[in-house]
């Protein structure tokens, strides 16, 4: 009986030590993540280049995966300069604090977005009112931790893992609706070295992943006009046909737009 009583015990005791180690992997989580929060937000001027995968199903079922590289260069709170190439499109936007340019090279359209205001507010008005999904800008925003954190409901601190030789920490968290993975660099920059977005609802939803590379803040980080030469010859749409300036083809446009936010 006593055995039986001790053996019990053990059982309950490995479970109340696994529950609470659980319960501090997932604080550590959180706290990584709002120290990397905290940091992109106290960065006044921020560049980086960056290497983008969108993975889709085409309409004959076919896995596709989309690859392009670009740069950012922003200027808090309201300055903004995104470029992004790849096989299928060519695309740039720059914002001045009052209007958003969007412009696809290769299409020779281009689009201009009123939305005067801070990068926040691009964001929100190009989600929101104009459904042009904008995959990775939290990253941007001036408070990434309070635009995750609300919709989830699983937090994971997968240990470490090296991104480009950089040691960072790998966090994972879900929501109702997707799957989402950060690498966070280790030390006093904890900058997103990658970013991945995994839909859990939608059968053939893309997923997308953003890997960041040759990270600058500060003095560090080059002068930008932030302003956009459209070439000669180039066709203007109407705000309410941006979501035309896309990079996807339309093979695969049946299969869903990525989703901007987790």
């Amino acid at each position: 009986m006593k055995a039986r009583r001790a053996a019990a015990g053990a059982v309950l005791l490995g479970a109340a030590l696994a529950q609470t180690a659980a319960h501090a992997d997932e604080a550590d989580a959180r706290r990584l993540l709002k120290t990397m929060s905290d940091y992109l937000a106290a960065q006044k001027a921020i560049s980086f280049e960056f290497d983008s995968r969108l993975d889709i199903v085409s309409t004959e079922q076919q896995k596709i995966t989309l690859a392009a590289s670009g740069s950012v260069i922003l200027n808090r709170p309201d300055k903004l300069h995104v470029t992004r190439r790849g096989g299928f499109a060519n695309m740039e936007m720059s914002f001045d604090g009052k209007t958003a340019t969007l412009l696809g090279k290769n299409s020779k359209l281009y689009a201009q977005v009123e939305a005067a205001g801070t990068i926040d507010q691009l964001v929100d008005v190009l989600r929101d009112k104009y459904h042009r999904p904008v995959p990775g800008a939290d990253l941007l925003m001036s408070d990434p931790y309070k635009e995750w954190m609300p919709e989830v409901t699983e937090v994971k601190d997968l240990g470490s893992g090296v991104i480009r030789g950089v040691e960072c920490d790998h966090l994972a968290f879900r929501t109702r609706e997707v799957d989402w993975q950060i690498w966070i660099a280790q030390g006093p920059n904890p900058y997103p070295c990658r970013y991945s977005i995994n839909s859990r609802k939608v059968v053939g939803a893309p997923e997308y992943s953003l890997d960041i590379r040759d990270w600058k803040t500060g003095a560090q980080v080059a002068a930008d006009p932030f302003k956009l030469s459209i070439p000669a010859g180039a066709q203007k749409l109407t705000p309410e046909k941006v979501q035309e300036l896309s990079d996807i083809p339309s093979v695969f446009k049946a299969a869903g737009a990525a989703k901007g936010k987790p």
